[in-house]
């Protein structure tokens, strides 16, 4: 029996799929059976239901360390578009937050900062938490957490708890970009190890914080590395369970460095709406699966609820990383327009907080 044959019988029968099996669907190219398949799987675990979050999220400050060439958001201390939210900063966006109706959650992730202590970064959560206090908190990558243990010097264990007892809810799913050395020697060299995420959200799972993941695509790995990306996700939610929602990031690669110099180009909605396909049925034990309207614009994200995806993600307000590499989505979106946009798809519209509950509007 051939692999693709074998990987069709599986999703067929609700069997999980082998490496090579996953491997021969993307080969095969055929994006109508993968539509299907992934649509039957996606149905079978959150029926009908496209869930969105009304939310905001807050990017802390754009000067980083780390100087990845993937990445056109960063810059150096005293460049003109530098810029640092102190607290009274991120205690005026919270109180214009504080206006939407039945806000839901605050997102936050920032840069590698020189000199900002772990301190800071503490008190952003609990002026959070003081300001919006039933709000969750989805705050920070692995490849931050990592950060703060090293200007800190306490374990991951340590910074995790300290930022839970300070009010994080839930730990975003960036800074995974593809879980190949060879890879990120190239692209995020002096970022955390594959490894080390990997560790973060295992610890975060052992401490009961839910999180996200990601993969980022379309820039200088193989579809193998892409794969085995998954598929140490698919051991890790195994053995945790922790992993609440898989997000795909199409690399965008204006304005960056790694894309000027492998003379890079963003791929096009067949390979979004493909890989989004290949990863639900290869992530079985993943409930939630994220169409980040963000980085695929506002119509590809809704083809995608026809493609596996069950969330919309959220009405954002604000975005910096993605739009400073060259993405031309807009940053805020109604709860209205979001509802519209899945209800035309044939779907329903299900408000939600940060863990997929559903939240009864007044």
């Amino acid at each position: 029996m051939t692999c693709l044959k074998s990987a069709k019988e599986k999703i067929f029968s609700g069997k999980r799929l082998e490496r090579d099996e996953i491997l021969a669907l993307y080969e095969e190219n055929d994006l109508l059976y993968l539509a299907e398949a992934a649509r039957r799987v996606k149905i079978a675990k959150t029926g009908k239901k496209i869930f969105y979050t009304v939310n905001r999220h807050i990017n802390l400050t754009n000067i980083c360390t780390a100087n990845c060439p993937l990445c056109a958001f960063q810059c150096q201390s005293g460049e003109n578009r530098a810029f640092t939210l102190e607290i009274a900063d991120v205690e005026k966006i919270l109180l214009d937050a504080a206006q939407i109706k039945d806000i839901s959650e605050i997102h936050i992730v920032s840069s590698l900062h020189p000199t900002k202590n772990f301190n800071y970064y503490v008190d952003v959560v609990k002026v959070v938490k003081k300001i919006l206090p039933n709000v969750g908190i989805n705050a920070f990558t692995p490849v931050e957490i990592v950060n703060f243990s090293k200007i800190s010097g306490k374990n991951l264990y340590e910074v995790l708890k300290e930022l839970i007892q300070a009010g994080v809810t839930s730990l975003a799913g960036g800074g995974a970009e593809i879980f190949s050395d060879r890879v990120r020697k190239i692209i995020c060299p002096r970022k955390c190890s594959a490894d080390e995420w990997l560790e973060v959200m295992k610890t975060a799972h052992k401490l009961g914080l839910k999180t996200n993941a990601s993969m980022m695509y379309g820039h200088i790995e193989t579809i193998e590395e892409r794969i085995d990306h998954l598929l140490k996700l698919r051991d890790l939610q195994d053995e945790t369970g922790g992993f609440m929602a898989m997000i795909l990031f199409p690399f965008h690669p204006e304005n960056t460095e790694l894309g000027k110099k492998f003379n890079l180009r963003r791929v096009g909605a067949w390979e979004d709406l493909k890989m989004l396909a290949i990863s639900r049925l290869a992530l079985d034990n993943f409930e939630h699966f994220k169409a980040f309207w963000v980085m695929l614009s506002l119509p590809i994200a809704q083809i995608a609820l026809n493609f596996g995806a069950d969330d919309l993600d959220g009405t954002i307000g604000e975005e910096k990383i993605i739009h400073a590499a060259g993405a031309k989505s807009s940053t805020k979106i109604t709860r209205e327009m979001l509802k519209k946009i899945i209800s035309e798809a044939n779907f329903i519209p299900v408000e939600r907080d940060s863990f997929y509950r559903p939240i009864m509007l007044k």
